[in-house]
This record gives structure tokens, C-alpha cells and sequence, in this order.
């Protein structure tokens, strides 16, 4: 349960920092409210014009920059939902992009023609996804979940009349990896456990399919080569980290092609081959390399310094890069690169003018022993006025997950409470991915002991340091994060002085049963390493589920929720406020008619993160 809450910046008083003499503005939640968020950003066939998605109107609508006259046009006008881009039509220049309904997580494909939007995915209850082109670039791939709710078959539509047909029925729980650039084969995986997949290479004339995961081991799927003669996957067989790996289609011969000691998240050739992108997650930020194929020269990007880039998408003729890259106090743009003359190109704006990026700070990665000896990996965000004789109160905070990762790069959220005087300890306690498959497994089965120990330890580590003061630490959290927090106010009720929950989970046996149909490739997967629901399991789940121990609840918190919620119940958090009211602990409860798993609109943003300030200032500070 991943945990997508994004904030954003402000404006108001000056702070005298008398250590640093520097003068440092405190922004209210509008101003910083008024930076951007994007994503996308797609290069037309002729690479004339890029298209991409901002919240800029308030909430994700779709823009088109003419490269060549540098004129934006916005496309969409949505007031309600996000629209999310996907790209053009090579054979159209038509634009695809998709949208749910208020945060439910049904998200459906739309065609943008002659001005509106067509739903080509329908269906009440349909979710459908975005895959990719057939090679004649005449029809569009998808999957959906409208024939049976568990699991998403393969689909081709034809792009002109909008006629689609099955391609590959899905009765086995089986999550698409990639399709061949000759329309012949899919790679195919299926979760086994946390621990181990399988990966398939499966053959749409013969039907017949070859296992290429010869091992019990991790692997992710990658890419086909131009001619599709080799396929590339990741793998952590004996290994602690991810390696890059290649398949040959035609003798099965595998062979190292990129290892390191951090994980290759992912990685990926250019259309013709020239490039290979290989990006590591080296201590919790991506570290993202460009090869020439010709040579196995590295590209060096001119004009990124000081930020970090996260992804990289060529045009057609791949003289042209579009790049996404951001640092930790500022929101990431986008970018377009010219390959032969290095000449950069800014597209988005997203950091507000009235935000001096150096009033924000900068993330430093530490790490501290936890109860057992066990280094633990932490992002700390120290705010600018703390001193020795300007103590601060500080924060623990917890990402999502199982299995998630905080990292370094910009959160709005962490931003605000920072500029306003928190310093913020960001834990990736046991469990978290990133450092290696031991570490990633140590809280298999445990999930609320030790890895809530280790947040513990991270609060102790904060009372150690000579700027924070040591009586007033909180807990915040959302998702899997909201749980941790819960566990920290109801299991160890003397630590933290508040806890903020964001849609946390607080009865593991109900979130467990009633996880969304469209999650059934994993489920046994989740059950492995939470524990099954429907078995014994679910006596250590009542034990782990603060939901059950309210009782013990001492300081005040903060809950927050979307009433669409489809993975963490809106009743999750209306009983968890009700049985904490009823054994006398201080309850606010914040609740979004309008909000699935993540707060997408600005208005639900700016509403969301002022109240917690005001409570962390009334509670806290």
C-alpha cells in the first residue's frame, strides 16, 4: 500500500537564524500550494511537440508544448479528476491518457479526438491500463479486468474504428511485463512471494510458453532489444541486490549485463538500440546512467547540477531527450535535451516564483543502530533555525509499504512542516526495499514488533542530537505508515507525544480480506509475508491491529482519509477514531468525501497539510 500523499509551498514571516545570520521566510500552505506537480511528458511522432500532465489548474490536466515555437496550449479542462497522460498515437497524433473516479483506483483509458474525450476502456467496474503499440503503430495495447474483476487480460484495439479483441486471456494471475516489437510474445510474471517470481516468455502463435526464471529468486522484467532477440530482466538470484540480466529468445543463454552493489531498478534501450538507460537506487535516490551503445560511452548531461535525474524518455529519431529531474528542496520539471548540441530546454516551472528554493532544505542521509545492533538507514531534514539554543521539536516518519522506501527527493508535505520548524526523521526500518533482500525480509511476519522498534530507535537517535528538543517527538505516517504510527501510539504509548495517521491501516484482518479484486496477482504473495487472514495468522493480526488496543492510546492524534479509499477502508479510521474517543484519547479527524488512497487535489492538499501544522503547533510544538 504505497503511499502517494504530495504537498506543496508557501508565504509569510521572516526568522532570524542567529547562528547562521541568515534570514529565512516561513511560506503559509498557499504559496507553497502554488508550486506544480508533472508527470509524463511524451514526445510527438515528429518530436514537434511534447505533452504532459500538471496540477497546476488545481488538479492534473493535460498540456502540449509546440517545442519548435515554445507555446503551451492546455488540453483538458477537468474540475473533478486528474487526467494522467499516456502519450500520442503514432499513427493519429490523437492523445491517450487515463483517469478514475474520485481516487477509486478504477481507472479507465481515454482518447482525446476532434476536441473530446472518448472512454475507449468502459465498464462500472473496469480497470484497464495502457500498454503500448503494435508494430504497424495501428493499434493500441491494453489490459483490463472487465471479463473477471481478479485479473486483467490482454487486449488490442484498433485505433481508427476503436474495435478491440482479446489477445491473451489471463485465468492465472499472471502481471504483464512486456510485449515483443514484433507482436509475437509477451513476458509474463507471477508472484509467488515477496521473495521469489517467476518470469515467462510466452509465445501468442504456438502458445506455448518458456520459463526464464530458472531460479527461486526475485525477478522484474525489463525490455525486448530492437530485433527481439534478447530479452532484458533484473534478478537478485545470489545476490543481495538487483542485477541486469539479458535472455537469448533462440538458445535460452542468459548473461550479466549490468551489476552493482544497489539495486538496478530498472532499465531500458532507445527504439533503435543507440542507448541503454540504467537507473540504481543508490541510498534511497535513483543514479541514473545513459550508454551509448556504440561505444559503452556514458552521456553526461550538461546543465543538472545539483539535482538529481529521475527518468529519461527519447524521441522517435532519439536526437531528442526529454528529462526529469528535481532535488529535495524543490519540485522536479521537465526538460527537453538536445543530443548534439547539449542545448536544455525548460519546460515546466513548477517551483513557485515567490519560493526561494534556499529558505527550503536539503535531505542528509544518516544511520543509526536500532535496538539490536542493526543499522538502520534514515533521511534526516533538519530545519534551518535549529541550534544548540534554539532546540526543535521533531518528527518520526513513516513511509508505505510493506516494503516501501522514504527517498531522497521533494515533498511538499515534509517541506512545510520543515520551513514551520519540525525537523523530520524520514525511517526505512527493517523491511524497506532498497538495502538488499536480507534487510527486506527481516520484517516478514513481524510487521509491527521490531520494524515499530526501530522507529523507536530513530526517536532516540533525534534525543541525541543537541538541536532537537528531546520532549517533544511525534509519529507520522500514511498508509502501511499510518499503521506504523497507530502501532506507536497504542503499543508503546509513552514514546511519541502525538501521532499523525494518513490513512493508515488499523485492523489487519478486515484490510487483509478486503483488499481490491484487481490485486489478486499478489495476494498470496501479501498473505506470505502478513500472514492469512483466514488462518491462525489471524490471531497474530489481532494482535499487531491497534484497532483492538485503543485503550492504551495516551497522546493526541491526528487521522486522516479519503472516503474512496479502495485499499485502507474509510471504516478503518472511522472505528479507529471512535474506540480512541471512547477511551478518552484526544481524536481529530479529517475526511475527504472526494479522496481515494492519496490526496490529489490542491484544495484536499492545502486543507490536509494546514491542519496537521496547526495540530502539530497546538499538540507538539
Amino acid at each position: 500500500m504505497k503511499f502517494f500523499l504530495k504537498l506543496f509551498p508557501l508565504f509569510i514571516f521572516i526568522i532570524s537564524c542567529t547562528e547562521s545570520e541568515k534570514n529565512i521566510e516561513q511560506y503559509s500552505i498557499e504559496t507553497l500550494m502554488s508550486n506544480n506537480r508533472s508527470s509524463g511528458g511524451y514526445f510527438s511522432k515528429d518530436a514537434d511537440k511534447l505533452i504532459y500532465s500538471s496540477d497546476k489548474s488545481g488538479i492534473f490536466n493535460i498540456y502540449e508544448v509546440d517545442l519548435s515555437a515554445n507555446e503551451e496550449t492546455q488540453l483538458t479542462d477537468s474540475k473533478e479528476e486528474s487526467f494522467f497522460v499516456r502519450g500520442y498515437s503514432p499513427n493519429t497524433g490523437e492523445v491517450i491518457y487515463s483517469a478514475d473516479k474520485g481516487g477509486n483506483e478504477n481507472s479507465h483509458i481515454y482518447l482525446i479526438r476532434e476536441g473530446k474525450s472518448i472512454d475507449i476502456t468502459p465498464g462500472e467496474n473496469t480497470k484497464a491500463s495502457f500498454v503500448g503499440w503494435t508494430k504497424d503503430e495501428l493499434g493500441m495495447y491494453f489490459i483490463s479486468n472487465s471479463r473477471d474483476p481478479r485479473f486483467f487480460d490482454l487486449y488490442k484495439i484498433d485505433i481508427v474504428t476503436l474495435n478491440s479483441e482479446m489477445v491473451f486471456k489471463n485465468d492465472s494471475g499472471y502481471n504483464l511485463n512486456s510485449i515483443s516489437n514484433n507482436d509475437n510474445y509477451l513476458v509474463l510474471s507471477l508472484n509467488i512471494s515477496r521473495s521469489e517470481q517467476k518470469l515467462f516468455l510466452y509465445d501468442l502463435k504456438s502458445n506455448q510458453q518458456v520459463e526464464i526464471s530458472n531460479q527461486a529468486a526475485n525477478f522484474s522484467g525489463q525490455n525486448f532489444d530492437k530485433n527481439d532477440e534478447n530479452y532484458f530482466y533484473t534478478t537478485n538470484y545470489d545476490s543481495e541486490f538487483y542485477y541486469l540480466m539479458s535472455y537469448n529468445l533462440k538458445n535460452g543463454e542468459r548473461s550479466i549485463e549490468y551489476k552493482t552493489n544497489w539495486d538496478v531498478a530498472f532499465s531500458y534501450l532507445s527504439k533503435n538500440n543507440s542507448y541503454r538507460v540504467i537507473a540504481v537506487n543508490e541510498d534511497a535516490q535513483n543514479k541514473l546512467t545513459i550508454k551509448n551503445m556504440s561505444d559503452q560511452s556514458d552521456l553526461n548531461l550538461i546543465g543538472f547540477d545539483n539535482m538529481n535525474i529521475n527518468s529519461v524518455g527519447f524521441s522517435e529519431d532519439e536526437k531528442l531527450l526529454r528529462v526529469s529531474a528535481g532535488s529535495p528542496n524543490s519540485p522536479g520539471d521537465i526538460y527537453t535535451y538536445e543530443l548534439s548540441t547539449n542545448k536544455l530546454n525548460k519546460i515546466t516551472s513548477n517551483l513557485n516564483s515567490n519560493v526561494n528554493p534556499d529558505d527550503l532544505v536539503n535531505a542528509e542521509v544518516i544511520r543509526y543502530e536500532s535496538f539490536d545492533g542493526l543499522e538502520i538507514p534514515a533521511i534526516l531534514y533538519k530545519p534551518h533555525t535549529a541550534n544548540k539554543k534554539n532546540k526543535v521539536p521533531a518528527l518520526v516518519w513513516v513511509h508505505g509499504g510493506p516494503g516501501g522506501q522514504s527517498r531522497v527527493g521533494y515533498r511538499a508535505l515534509i517541506q512545510y512542516l520543515v520551513n514551520h520548524g519540525y525537523a523530520i526523521l524520514a525511517v526505512n526500518n527493517r523491511g524497506s526495499s532498497g538495502y538488499g533482500k536480507t534487510f527486506y525480509s527481516l520484517d516478514d511476519l513481524n510487521h509491527g514488533e521490531d520494524d515499530l522498534q526501530d522507529c523507536v530507535w530513530g526517536k532516540k537517535w533525534l534525543q541525541d542530537q543537541d538541536y532537537i528538543n528531546p520532549d517533544k517527538i511525534g509519529i507520522i505516517g500514511g498508509s502501511y505508515g499510518g499503521f506504523m504510527t497507530m502501532a506507536a501510539m497504542t503499543f508503546e504509548p509513552e514514546e511519541f507525544k502525538v501521532g499523525v495517521n494518513i490513512y493508515g491501516v488499523t485492523n489487519w484482518i478486515r484490510t487483509l480480506r478486503s483488499i481490491p479484486a484487481f490485486w489478486e496477482a499478489t495476494r498470496k504473495s501479501l498473505y506470505k509475508e502478513m500472514g492469512d487472514p483466514y488462518s491462525k495468522d489471524s490471531l497474530r493480526l489481532y494482535d499487531i491491529s491497534p484497532l483492538f488496543h485503543a485503550k492504551n492510546i495516551k497522546n493526541p492524534i491526528m487521522v486522516l482519509q479519503g472516503a474512496n479509499d479502495p485499499r485502507v477502508l474509510q471504516i478503518e479510521s472511522d472505528e479507529m477514531v471512535q474506540e480512541a474517543r471512547n477511551a478518552g484519547a484526544y481524536v481529530e479527524y479529517v475526511l475527504f468525501e472526494d479522496a481515494g488512497h492519496g490526496f490529489v487535489k490542491k484544495e484536499q492538499q492545502i486543507e490536509g497539510n494546514q491542519k496537521i501544522l496547526t495540530f502539530l503547533d497546538n499538540y507538539l510544538k
